[in-house]
């Protein structure tokens, strides 16, 4: 438990990161330095576009990577600087930049953020390889993610309570920074398992080609689209909140953070639980029922009285509990077809791998936003504060608001209708694997004896 505690302390700073972006960063550059809605959705549109390959590259290399510091602690390690100075210029930007400001920055903290979060996707597939395990795993890291938000997002309304003429994007921005370095050495210390890499065919095949196998992959396609959609509902909606609870439920803003705290605060349970009915009752399973239950949830919202904590709370702990289920069953179904593509290639993609995902994520990210606030503008929609929005404006944020993600996150749970990579065709998979990598470290030995090896192996399944 230890080490499953120290891994995911990196976590801590990276979930409230990602979040805080579409809820808070991108309504302050639009209401507090007046930047517009247009202007703001062209450049992180541009930015996805001129990202979506970066990913790609770094997971090639990444999985080639061979230091005294492993494989993706390195990435990590090299990673975490660049993000933060892109933390630091987004969060900190005053009044007076621009949209080429924006861009700029923007693709640091996004090459950043793709060095830390590939090298931790593929670093954490590799510690827990058993099918039920692995589930678990995944809802501990989620568990810990949700410290991580509670952490940033708890800070605004406190700040409003204590009543400190702080804002808000500026403080969590300083809590990120003051995390990350002390979180990232903290996950530097945990031992890095670095399988072992065999030939399976006597004509080794190009790599072009074994690329083109996993992309074409019926799976990683699979995922690949429910990992857009799964992405596009919820980033839409974040990207509205702060307008939507503010201007249409009529909540106070520290109000509209004390709810997104509580959506937030559902995965403590949320999560763990999750993840143990995916081990139990198989992952694709929950994931298609959690995103069922949290659009149903999401219905509500349309029939909820303005300005009423009491019956917004309940909602918002239906939706938060559900949707602690996207990412992390995504997550260790991903790890699962790893072990899959490793077994039939011979050779580690898994960074590739969580670089599809990452693929599917950017260019969703893009679509909530350059799809998202050109709609409210063309309905009137004015984000600016003390601006004056009509009923017609604001039903239409509304309808903005609910239509997309109940769409988007419906369809991402229907991809993994007849999934068969399951707790039993992934066992098979792993004692295939698992004697071939003895057969292959055994050779290995007796080639070279003297000479050091690489560690090697999976956490004991005791620490689960």
């Amino acid at each position: 438990m230890g080490t499953i505690l120290a891994f995911a302390a990196g976590s801590l700073p990276l979930a409230g990161l990602g979040t805080a972006m579409s809820i808070s960063v991108q309504p302050y550059f639009a209401q507090d330095l007046g930047l517009g809605l247009i202007a703001i959705a062209s450049a992180f549109f541009w930015v996805r576009m001129l990202d979506l390959g970066v990913d790609v590259v770094l997971a090639i290399i990444m999985d080639r990577t061979r230091t005294p510091l492993g494989r993706y602690r390195a990435w990590m390690l090299a990673g975490a600087p660049i993000l933060m100075l892109g933390v630091y210029q987004l969060f900190m930007a005053k009044k007076g930049i621009g949209v080429s400001y924006l861009i700029i920055w923007v693709l640091v903290y996004a090459l950043g953020n793709s060095m830390v979060q590939l090298a931790r996707a593929a670093w954490a597939a590799n510690l827990v390889t058993k099918y039920d395990q692995r589930a678990r795993f995944y809802g501990y890291l989620g568990f810990i993610s949700v410290v991580g938000l509670l952490t940033v997002f708890g800070l605004p309304p406190v700040a409003e309570f204590l009543k400190l003429k702080v804002n808000s994007v500026h403080l969590m921005g300083w809590v990120v920074l003051a995390m990350m370095p002390l979180a990232t050495a903290i996950t530097a210390f945990v031992r890095e398992p670095i399988n072992v890499d065999a030939a399976v065919t006597s004509h080794p095949r190009a790599a072009l080609k074994d690329y083109w196998a996993i992309a074409s992959k019926p799976e990683v396609l699979r995922i690949f689209f429910s990992q857009f959609a799964l992405t596009l509902g919820p980033g839409w909606m974040a990207n509205l909140y702060i307008f939507f609870f503010t201007n249409r439920l009529l909540f106070t803003s520290g109000q509209a953070y004390l709810l997104l705290i509580i959506y937030i605060l559902a995965g403590i349970f949320g999560a763990p639980l999750i993840g143990y009915v995916g081990g139990r009752f198989g992952k694709h399973r929950t994931l298609l029922a959690a995103t069922l239950c949290y659009s149903l949830g999401l219905c509500t919202v349309v029939v909820l009285p303005k300005a009423n904590m009491l019956l917004t709370i309940p909602v918002m702990l239906w939706c938060g509990f559900m949707a602690n289920g996207f990412d992390l069953m995504t997550g260790a179904i991903m790890a699962d077809v790893g072990d899959q593509v490793r077994l039939e290639q011979g050779k580690e993609r898994m960074a590739l791998l969580y670089a599809v995902t990452g693929l599917a994520q950017k260019l969703a990210a893009a679509g909530a936003v350059i799809i998202a606030y050109p709609l409210l503008a063309t309905m009137g929609y004015q984000p600016t504060l003390g601006a004056h929005n009509s009923p017609a404006a604001l039903n239409g944020l509304q309808i903005v608001f609910i239509t997309g993600p109940i769409f988007w996150v419906v369809l991402g749970g229907l991809c993994f209708l007849g999934w068969k990579l399951d707790a039993r065709k992934h066992a098979q998979i792993r004692a295939e694997l698992e004697a071939r990598d003895t057969l292959v470290a055994q050779r290995a030995a007796q080639g070279a004896r003297g000479a050091s090896l690489p560690e090697h192996g999976a956490l004991d399944p005791g620490v689960i």
